[in-house]
């Protein structure tokens, strides 16, 4: 590995160490280490035990809003490495995890690690052919097998992800918008601090329509976010009532 390849790999650890940090500083940790302590006293082999002895030997906890992230770092066996969390979103969203956290991810580590893309395009293609588990929680799954349930993903019978159904479709339209807002405000942004009248006006509106194809682009994420959340309320009490 030479010096480019190490440093890219620093400052993704350096992002990803400051990023935890920043999520626990503004939340109450208690329940999450509580949560922690809880699977430290399931059955060895489970997937909550062997979740809770990951985290126990790198010293960290469950991340708030971002629980099932270590799950799905156990059950897919990717390490707690800078490399390995750019190999598993690139997994995650052939798997069809369409979310903005997953995108920002994969893009910030490809630009950083170009010597890895044929790994990350392995990576998304072995996602597309295995069961969807973007909703696979620790509630869920933290008494199961870790063995049992990774053969249930090796399993040649697949559920396969279609990939051209209304919703993922307009999620996947609602990111590019949010990605080409931010290029366009980005390219604008410079030629706003010009002395040239020309040149404001120029950038001027490109960055405007910018900026709303940005808020567009959220907007949309944030409404499909909250559909989602509705379906599952009511899946869940459709269960419970049963």
């Amino acid at each position: 590995m030479n010096i480019i390849q190490k440093i890219s790999r620093g400052i993704i650890k350096i992002s990803f160490d400051t990023s935890v940090l920043t999520i626990e500083y503004f939340n109450k940790m208690d329940r999450y280490h509580k949560q922690v302590d809880d699977l430290r006293k399931l059955e060895n082999g489970t997937l909550g035990k062997e979740i809770a002895n990951c985290l126990d030997d790198h010293k960290l906890t469950l991340v708030p809003n971002y629980e099932s992230h270590d799950l799905k770092h156990l059950l897919l066996d990717y390490k707690m490495t800078a490399e390995d969390e750019i190999r598993m979103q690139a997994f995650m969203i052939g798997n069809g995890n369409y979310s903005i956290p997953s995108f920002t991810i994969f893009f910030f580590g490809a630009i950083l690690l170009p010597d890895l893309w044929t790994t990350f395009y392995s990576d998304f293609e072995k996602g597309r052919q295995t069961v969807p588990i973007s909703n696979w929680t620790i509630n869920d799954f933290a008494n199961r097998p870790i063995r049992e349930l990774r053969n249930e993903l090796a399993q040649p019978i697949r559920q396969k992800i279609n990939l051209i159904d209304m919703k993922r479709l307009t999620q996947l339209v609602a990111m590019a918008t949010v990605f080409a807002g931010v290029f366009g405000m980005l390219f604008c942004l410079p030629f706003l601090f010009s002395s040239n009248m020309a040149d404001l006006f120029g950038a001027g509106f490109p960055f405007v329509g910018g900026a709303i194809l940005f808020v567009g682009g959220l907007l949309t994420l944030s409404n499909l976010t909250k559909e989602k959340n509705k379906s599952q309320q009511v899946t869940s009490a459709t269960a419970n009532a049963g």
